[in-house]
């Protein structure tokens, strides 16, 4: 391929934008920093404005042209993308590759997002709570450089090979949303075209939400088999989940009445994440559970507690009925949350028969679990689709690609 041993900076004009903090206001120019690059796009979803005096300030030395290429130094290193409209903001900790007409922006592109590229940038980063990379490190990182007629032949294969590649993980993606879309609209037609025999009721005269124990922060450890659960133990449309690393433990005095027993069912009363105010969590496990004051132990009242099942409750609770009355409840502006005595005042739908309450949650958990696999495979197909990428750029920039298409057209 007649390739070039060269660097980044012998190839290209490497520069990057302010590292200053220009002051902030509600309107003016765009200024884009690393969060601003996403999935090879710009995103200015959340974007902040400054004024035309720091604007023509910082754009005296790093102004973004059509073609160039834009690279975040910092946080989540990588994510390049090329310019493709005329655009009218400044940059602020990204690195700016201005292409001449003898070099391929594409091909840059490309480049930096190949494994080879993006191990070694994230493996040798500086910084401890945030990683970054230096202009003088983008200027001196290596590159094997092809004649601009090859650079241009291995565009149109990725361009080809991607596109089949984006058309594969769109259709994977529409069906991972319909695998749980069926579900969520399953699970609303059981609680909203009810049979004969339903029967409607207040949760106050059916069951009662007790608060946990407020936990001293001075007892949580990692080393204890007692884990605590939080809001954040819970999925957003129900579940348990284990935090992995996150998950805290607790070592230190509790009343026994706080520890969980298997089957028991929680309600988190407060918004922590988006969505997550009234999704509940039935206990996987005995003896090994506290739950702090974020969240409600739903015990049954006594004239109910052979009479109302506890999973029953449980995908009540997951249903937008249910949810939208919980929000409803809830109070606070930075953290929005509910309270016990609020709650009791829902009203639900319930079978008189036990059994039927029974049949019903089995039906639904079994159809849960049929989504479940529907979506496991269609996330399996996405990160295959990720892992050919990675191997087609791999191929790309070690020569194998362009060899392969040499010898295929042979």
């Amino acid at each position: 391929m007649g390739l070039q041993e060269l660097t980044l900076g012998e190839i290209y004009d490497v520069r990057d934008g302010t590292h200053d903090s220009p002051k902030y206001q509600d309107d003016g120019y765009p200024l884009v920093t690393s969060k601003n690059l996403k999935q090879g796009a710009l995103n200015l979803d959340k974007i902040k404005y400054i004024s035309e005096e720091d604007y023509l300030k910082i754009n005296e030395r790093s102004a973004v042209h059509m073609g160039d290429v834009l690279l975040a130094m910092i946080g989540t290193i990588g994510n390049p993308i090329v310019i493709e409209i005329e655009p009218n903001f400044a940059i602020k900790n990204v690195a700016l590759f201005k292409i001449s007409s003898e070099q391929n922006s594409r091909f840059l592109k490309y480049y930096l997002e190949s494994p080879f590229v993006t191990e070694k940038m994230t493996r040798e980063a500086k910084g401890t709570t945030q990683k970054f990379v230096g202009l003088g490190y983008l200027r001196s990182f290596p590159m094997l450089l092809p004649p601009l007629t090859e650079q241009k032949r291995i565009v149109a294969i990725l361009d080809q090979a991607f596109a089949e590649i984006d058309k594969a993980r769109a259709n994977a993606e529409q069906n991972l949303k319909n695998a749980r879309e069926l579900f969520e609209s399953y699970l609303q037609q059981i609680f909203s075209q009810r049979g004969e025999g339903w029967v409607e009721n207040t949760l106050g005269n059916i069951c009662s939400f007790k608060h946990g124990f407020a936990f001293k922060s001075e007892y949580f450890t990692k080393d204890s088999d007692l884990v605590l659960l939080t809001p954040g133990n819970f999925f957003e449309k129900g579940g348990y989940k284990d935090r992995g690393e996150k998950q805290k433990y607790y070592k230190g005095p509790f009343p026994e009445e706080f520890l969980l027993a298997k089957g028991s069912l929680l309600v988190a009363m407060t918004e922590q994440a988006a969505g997550l105010l009234g999704s509940p969590a039935l206990v996987p496990e005995n003896s090994i559970f506290l739950h702090n004051q974020r969240l409600g132990l739903v015990e049954l009242i006594p004239d109910f507690q052979e009479n109302v099942s506890l999973e029953f409750l449980f995908h009540f609770f997951n249903t937008n009925y249910f949810r939208a009355k919980v929000q409803k409840t809830a109070s606070g502006l930075k953290v929005r949350h509910t309270s016990p005595k609020k709650m009791q005042v829902i009203s639900v739908w319930i079978p008189e028969s036990r059994n039927e309450q029974d049949r019903i949650a089995r039906e639904i958990f079994k159809f849960k679990e049929k989504t479940i696999g529907l979506e496991r495979v269609y996330k399996q197909k996405l990160n295959q689709l990720d892992e050919l990428k990675k191997s087609i750029l791999q191929k790309a920039f070690t020569g194998e690609l362009t060899q392969n298409n040499h010898d295929a057209a042979a």
